[in-house]
């Protein structure tokens, strides 16, 4: 499954919600600032419906070297000093491979996967690689793409130049006003 940034699906709600965040003082994304506490975090929230995680201490160790690096992102959602949510991932030329995401408040990793499509529109990384079939991903936009239409874009992607700076700007949010919200049923039909 694949998030084509330009399909990502902002609901009603959560642009409310991402809306609150972005303008309350106690709330911030980070990027990278806490690498090692999300690979954590990721590898021992409980999920539903699986036993355990793949995130074994050498895939911790492997990752944490990576991100030392500059190829592994966290991206971090932060309220009063305390980090809820997050994501991290593995970049290359402008792609980003999702690896895996936490939540310990409601919305925190749904902010986190905004801020990055956020990111990755303003810097031409068209396309976000989840791995997972998920409900929760396909909710969002996520698809999957056929082998053929996955390698063309994979192999345009990694033929561009990676992103200078990861670092994230509050007014990267400005970019929700380009996300597209979920097509709704005409209530006539």
């Amino acid at each position: 499954m694949v998030l084509l940034v330009d399909e990502f699906k902002l609901s009603r709600s959560l642009r409310k919600t991402i809306a609150r965040f972005a303008h309350s003082p106690d709330c911030e994304v980070r990027i990278d600032s806490a690498f090692a506490r999300v690979i954590g975090a990721c590898a021992t929230t409980p999920r539903e419906g699986q036993p355990g995680s793949w995130i074994v201490p050498e895939m911790i160790d492997a990752y944490t070297r990576w991100h030392a690096l500059g190829q592994v992102h966290s991206f971090e959602t932060w309220v009063a000093g305390e980090l809820v949510g997050g994501l991290y991932g593995v970049s290359l030329g402008r792609m980003f491979f999702g690896e895996s995401m936490f939540s310990h408040r409601s919305d925190a990793s749904k902010i986190a996967l905004s801020a990055l499509v956020c990111f990755c529109r303003e810097h031409g990384v068209a396309m976000i690689d989840c791995q997972q079939r998920t409900a929760h991903l396909a909710s969002l936009g996520g698809r999957e793409l056929s082998r053929d239409e996955f390698e063309r874009r994979l192999t345009l992607g990694l033929s561009q130049a990676p992103v200078p700076d990861w670092t994230y700007h509050s007014t990267l949010w400005e970019r929700l006003s380009e996300l597209r919200r979920p097509k709704t049923k005409d209530p006539g039909l």
